[in-house]
């Protein structure tokens, strides 16, 4: 094992040690940008870019707050949850209730695989999609058996920046065209109002930015990127304090750094979806998805373009599936421990189960499509199941901050404020989608 270091105390020094932030990114401008931001951008138009923007901001206060634990404490966010208080069969009520948006995200991972293999048959591959799909499933599987850290970090990047920035030219594009965006439509966006069907927007929220599932995602890469580790063993020196507070330090920024670009991507296929598909009254389904899709590009830059966005798609959703792979894969071997099924010899060991499942879960994503070939329902389901558990993390997070971290390292004052109201935003969501669903059973 590597000895302490102290983190970086300049920002330029500091940039050089994030990575966490972009695998994150990596598997956020994906699934959640190219298919659920569409949709309901579709559906919506302009009403509901606040909670894009809101959605996207606010998690991130519990994002760091659940890292500031993992590093104080090197414990993975399982184990974490495994002692909140409350009631427990074996495990805690936190950890069941992971499991269940665990089963939800590998239904979005079936999703995302699917919408690769459908992005490849709209880019002329004469092959049956469910064939395309076990590809799919199968490359994943491979490519992250024989990886590293290392490899997913640049990969994972440079698979979404070439999308993303194209993104960016399609939206100013649009000012060139009859979908030009005028400022009275980003005025009604920033104006609060609510749909009539929350479903979608509740979906988004749960997908959108840092998602429930990449909110347990990110400490684990936090941990593999060394930041744990470069903090030394809590001995609770003066030395270890300031190390702490450094490493922290990097991790905000790294959290921060991450936020500029999935927020800026998110915004960016919102408004495409928003001038494009609504005034066209086109809706993201099952039925020819990625045709739908592709007019975020052909109504902006024109024919030319679908070979872009049919390129930019595929890449992204790949990337998606990979990094999502990647994180479920060290998710599922840290449950096996936490629900007593498996006590690992060593670290070896634990690699072991890591490839494991980073070979089977690609693979169980591809026959899930292949089953029920429905890439935006698969996806919908996972947004669901994200949205339910985030108010629960943003609750486990307060615990942290309360009870299980040291006061020299809590935060701020400020900082406190903003994570509960980032708290009560989740909880009010929560609360208004069960509303919205029982609500017109009690009238």
């Amino acid at each position: 094992m590597s000895p302490p270091r102290d983190a970086p105390t300049s920002i330029r020094g500091a940039l050089r040690f994030i990575g966490p932030g972009l695998i994150l990114t990596a598997s956020i401008v994906g699934s959640g940008e190219l298919i659920v931001t569409p949709k309901l951008a579709g559906e919506v138009g302009f009403d509901l870019l606040w909670l894009i923007i809101f959605g996207c901001i606010v998690k991130v206060f519990v994002q760091i707050e659940i890292g500031r634990f993992t590093l104080a404490h090197q414990k993975t966010p399982l184990v974490a949850f495994n002692e909140v208080p409350g009631p427990r069969a074996r495990v805690s009520w936190l950890v069941w209730l992971w499991l269940l948006m665990f089963i939800c995200s590998i239904s979005q991972m079936g999703g995302i695989v699917g919408g690769v293999a459908e992005t490849l048959a709209a880019g002329g591959w004469q092959v049956p999609k469910p064939l395309l799909a076990l590809g799919v499933g199968v490359s994943c599987a491979v490519l992250l058996v024989i990886g590293s850290y290392k490899w997913i970090e640049i990969s994972s990047t440079a698979m979404v920046a070439g999308f993303t920035i194209a993104t960016f030219v399609a939206v100013g594009a649009l000012q060139w065209t009859g979908f030009r965006i005028e400022p009275a439509d980003i005025a009604r966006g920033l104006s609060f109002r609510l749909p009539d069907n929350f479903a979608t927007a509740f979906a988004a929220l749960g997908i959108i930015g840092v998602g429930a599932s990449e909110l347990i995602y990110y400490p684990y890469w936090c941990l593999e990127k060394g930041y744990a580790a470069n903090t030394g063993k809590p001995d609770g020196s003066a030395a270890w304090f300031d190390r702490a507070r450094g490493w922290m330090r990097v991790m905000r920024i790294d959290a921060w750094f991450s936020l500029c670009i999935y927020l800026s991507a998110t915004v960016a296929f919102y408004l495409l979806g928003a001038a494009v598909l609504h005034s066209q009254k086109m809706k993201v389904t099952d039925k020819g998805m990625i045709d739908t899709l592709a007019q975020l590009f052909l109504g902006s830059l024109g024919s030319w373009s679908l070979w872009m966005f049919l390129t930019g798609a595929f890449f992204v959703l790949f990337s998606t599936a990979f990094a999502a792979s990647a994180a479920n894969a060290r998710l599922a071997a840290d449950a096996i421990g936490v629900f007593g099924l498996k006590k690992y010899r060593d670290d070896a060991d634990r690699g072991w189960w890591v490839k494991f499942f980073s070979a089977g879960l690609p693979l169980y994503a591809a026959a899930l499509y292949m089953i029920w070939p429905k890439p935006v329902a698969l996806v919908f389901i996972g947004g669901v199941g994200q949205g339910i558990l985030l108010p629960f993390l943003g609750l486990a997070a307060l615990h942290f901050r309360y009870h299980r971290t040291d006061p020299e390292l809590r935060p701020g004052h400020g900082w406190t404020v903003t994570l509960w109201v980032a708290v009560a935003a989740l909880m009010l969501g929560g609360v208004y989608q069960v509303w919205d669903l029982v609500g017109p059973w009690m009238r």
